[in-house]
């Protein structure tokens, strides 16, 4: 008798270990002890983990870090929590957080949905930002899109009053499906005085070399800022 398989958890990423350079593994090796949070199921205390009571910035799927990295080095009031499951991503930001002395920065190499879920306390968050995720750009894909209005409602729960929700993408329909989820969330309201969805890039968000790449061939870029009612 064949007995059917248990539904999986939809995840928000596809899994890719890739080959760590030896700088990153090095990386990773000296910098995971002091920056890396290691699995549990406790809640994390942000206090305890940064050593002050500064505001925290939750980035989901931060790539290899640089705009990361750059983000922390030129706001060292803030802290800020990385989150990413591309290990050599890891690598490369525990490497600049070392090359740039960032005390302010913590990593963990996760899927993030179950982190927010799990370990990061209500309203312990002052910003959330998820920068260029991936789109899943064909149609019956679409549902594993991270920004859905279930999702939206779980990140409301973790910000605080008045904390910013700062997502970017540079695929147009997917900008279109976040500005929608967006703007019928009763938890957020638009930073853009005019009501409009977009709002545009402010100047704490790094353009990435890919980004700059892809605004000379004339791609372009969305960028919603919401703020937690």
């Amino acid at each position: 008798m064949n007995h059917p398989q248990p539904l999986r958890q939809i995840k928000s990423f596809v899994l890719r270990q890739g080959r760590l350079t030896k700088g990153q593994e090095q990386a990773l090796q000296t910098g995971w002890p002091q920056f890396g949070i290691e699995a549990s199921s406790d809640l994390l205390d942000f206090t305890a983990l940064f050593g002050n009571t500064a505001p925290v910035t939750l980035e989901i799927g931060f790539g290899n870090g640089e705009s990361l990295a750059e983000m922390a080095l030129a706001a060292p009031e803030r802290n800020f929590l990385g989150i990413e499951v591309h290990t050599p991503g890891v690598g490369h930001l525990l490497h600049l957080v070392q090359k740039h002395q960032l005390t302010n920065v913590r990593v963990m190499n996760t899927d993030a949905v179950e982190i927010i879920q799990q370990r990061i306390p209500e309203a312990s968050l002052n910003r959330v930002q998820i920068y260029f995720p991936d789109p899943w750009h064909k149609k019956r894909h679409n549902k594993r899109r991270i920004i859905q209005a279930e999702f939206v409602s779980l990140l409301a729960t973790r910000l605080q009053h008045g904390g910013l929700l700062h997502l970017a993408t540079d695929w147009q329909d997917y900008a279109e499906a976040m500005a929608e989820v967006m703007q019928a969330s009763p938890e957020f309201q638009t930073l853009n005085p005019s009501g409009e969805a977009f709002s545009p890039r402010p100047e704490f968000r790094p353009l990435t070399k890919f980004e700059q790449r892809g605004v000379k061939l004339g791609h372009g870029v969305w960028d919603l800022l919401f703020l937690k009612k």
